[in-house]
């Protein structure tokens, strides 16, 4: 059986909200922030706020139209097997208040098109990725574009990314080839215990006085 792992972050921008997961096949730990294990499989998703690689990259708040926030977002294989990797990239902007959903046009990633090849929602890396070796960066700055209206005042900006990670060994000749991705949809919810019926009193009988 194949081995494989994803590994989920969430990333805010505008709004100082960071919420980050992971969930993985083969594990027993379904909450471990940004490290996963799966046999041989392990990869870490790194984001960096600049170009030395020394710092972490934070929620960022009050951006400005024609902003450029510098955030590198690399892969890194952690684990003791090659792996193939490919990342899936959602952008939702949502204003003030977080009701209503905007277009996110105005809101750019500047993608790596030389080493990361875009094909049905997904971003494949290029190149098989031996351990203790990082990705080339998928992508490296957040744009804002200068003419967003008013309606984008105070909105917030979600960078939702997620890396998955399958074994190259016996697992096709390039990562397009390769099986066994897991799925990023949500477990289907358990149905709900049906309520313990509450029994009736019983009624005591009484000494007539």
């Amino acid at each position: 059986m194949k081995r494989k792992v994803l590994i989920l972050s969430v990333l805010a921008i505008l709004i100082a909200i960071l919420a980050a997961n992971t969930l993985a096949y083969f594990t027993a730990d379904t909450k471990a922030h940004n490290v996963i294990t799966s046999g041989g499989v392990s990869i870490k998703l790194n984001e960096w706020a600049n170009e030395a690689r020394t710092e972490k990259f934070e929620d960022k708040t009050g951006v400005m139209p024609g902003a450029e926030v510098t955030k590198i977002v690399e892969v890194e294989n952690v684990g003791t097997g090659t792996a193939w990797v490919r990342v899936q990239v959602v952008l939702d902007v949502y204003a003030e208040g977080g009701k209503e959903q905007l277009p996110p046009d105005p809101v750019t990633l500047d993608f790596n098109e030389t080493d990361w090849m875009y094909y049905d929602g997904y971003y494949y890396y290029n190149y098989p990725l031996d351990p203790g070796e990082t990705t080339e960066p998928l992508f490296t700055t957040v744009s804002f574009d200068p003419k967003m209206g008013n309606e984008y005042q105070n909105s917030t900006a979600y960078v939702e990314v997620k890396a998955v990670a399958v074994q190259t060994a016996n697992n096709g000749t390039d990562v397009f080839s390769a099986a066994g991705w897991p799925s990023f949809a949500p477990p289907e919810p358990t149905a709900a215990p049906e309520p313990t019926p509450i029994p009736k009193p019983t009624l005591v009988p009484t000494e007539n006085p």
